[in-house]
């Protein structure tokens, strides 16, 4: 990994290796093919844009039944603060009704997208809904809603790179970089 970045205004260092992502999204991709080791009809795996892309094409690489990728893209940030309100800024990409879809998400700190998204996608006709994230904030976490596959917890601070932006710079990195001011 290399020493520190900046980004805007802000200095990140070094925080997770990609290598170790790597391995967390194995052992994801592991348990979500055991349970969809049966599945004849293709479940639907659905991108949470822009955040979740490295992600999402790493797991779905690592899948062995059949899907389809749907993307949706919401926002809830803005710099480097979860604003709570949800914004669906581009609908999903094809019909849920009665299908089985797992949503695809990078980070989940506080949880109200993934409620949204889960709400969302039961009023929109989907049969089953499971949530998956690259990296979970268990700290901030305080939704009764079950996150059925989780490859790695990280402490409550702000992070980049790996698909996670800080307005909208950093997503290409292959590491994952926390705040200078926050180590």
């Amino acid at each position: 990994m290399s020493s520190s970045i900046t980004v805007h205004d802000k200095v990140f260092v070094p925080y997770i290796k990609g290598e170790e992502l790597e391995a967390a999204i194995d052992k994801v991709a592991a348990r979500i093919n055991e349970t969809h080791k049966n599945e004849k009809d293709p479940v639907i795996l659905l991108c949470v844009l822009n955040g979740s892309i490295m992600f999402t094409s790493e797991l779905m690489k690592r899948l062995n039944f059949p899907l389809e990728l749907m993307t949706i893209k919401v926002a809830s940030y803005s710099g480097t603060r979860s604003g709570g309100h949800i914004q669906e800024i581009m609908g999903i990409t094809g019909s849920v009704l009665g299908r089985k879809v797992i949503v695809c998400e990078d980070i989940v700190d506080t949880g109200a997208t993934m409620v949204y998204l889960d709400k969302r996608l039961r009023e929109s006709g989907a049969a089953q809904v499971e949530i998956c994230t690259m990296l979970l904030k268990p700290e901030v976490y305080k939704q009764n809603l079950k996150l059925d596959y989780v490859a790695m917890e990280v402490p409550n601070r702000f992070i980049l790179g790996y698909g996670l932006d800080y307005d909208q710079l950093g997503r290409n990195l292959k590491d994952i970089y926390v705040l200078k001011d926050q180590i």
